[in-house]
């Protein structure tokens, strides 16, 4: 018995639909399912947290509460503009260090970011930093023990030596430099050198890279997916790369 034609024809397009449909489903679960290959950047593995809590030490990550308060706070607009202008007053000295280390200028800008917009209140006030109410100060939360592992200050330093060192801290464009010190130290112990944190969201190595130098900046185990992510905002990317113009009055 003859098959119709326009069965078979109906046959043929099903048969291209079903490869097209299997080509598609092939390309979504390529998304869906991460690739072994690549895993996550801000993860690290027990064998990973071992090893950086036997050369650096380790805090894990913050407590449940603790993350909701400040996934929180990152969703107040008015504290994240005044954050962007806070850091804003910083480009200058963000993309001066970049040059002199060769460190990613998105990297030192996410640290930053985050840092002050997770400050203590008072912290930046002479008074309470000198009192020795609080261990870490300046835009980048630096404390006086890093300036001691970049040769900076003694550490059997004189009540003065110490008190002149906070004021180093304290200073925004000084603390910057420091941050970047403190950066280009952790890489040279990690046998990583500074061209290592440029290609953020093409190179999965440079993202290890970043999200390890965070990680030991702060020491909480989720603080490298928040530092990965202020590095792809589009806000601060304009902030340090682009120009930032005021919008002009309509009667101009």
């Amino acid at each position: 018995m003859a098959v119709p034609l326009a069965a078979i024809a109906t046959g043929l397009l099903l048969l291209a639909g079903g490869d097209v449909l299997q080509q598609r489903t092939h390309r979504q679960l390529a998304v869906l399912v991460p690739d072994e290959a690549h895993p996550n950047p801000a993860s690290f593995t027990p064998a990973e947290l071992r090893e950086l809590q036997k050369r650096f030490g380790v805090h894990g990550p913050q407590p449940r509460l603790a993350q909701l308060f400040t996934r929180g706070m990152d969703q107040l607009t008015p504290l994240r503009s005044h954050t962007v202008t806070r850091l804003e007053t910083l480009q200058p000295a963000v993309l001066r260090e970049s040059r002199r280390t060769g460190i990613n200028p998105m990297l030192l800008a996410a640290i930053l970011f985050d840092e002050m917009q997770h400050a203590k209140p008072g912290e930046d006030l002479p008074l309470a930093a000198h009192s020795g109410l609080f261990n870490t100060h300046g835009p980048a939360q630096l404390g006086l023990s890093e300036m001691v592992k970049q040769g900076l200050l003694r550490p059997d330093a004189s009540a003065d030596e110490l008190e002149a060192a906070r004021d180093q801290l304290l200073d925004p464009d000084r603390n910057v430099t420091l941050l970047a010190g403190k950066l280009a130290r952790l890489l040279k112990v990690l046998g990583r050198t500074p061209a290592s944190t440029n290609h953020v969201s093409a190179d999965p190595a440079h993202a290890k890279t970043a999200a390890t130098l965070a990680y030991l900046h702060n020491g909480k185990l989720d603080y490298p997916t928040r530092i990965l992510r202020y590095m792809q905002d589009p806000e601060l990317h304009g902030l340090i790369y682009g120009q930032r113009r005021s919008p002009l009055s309509p009667l101009i």
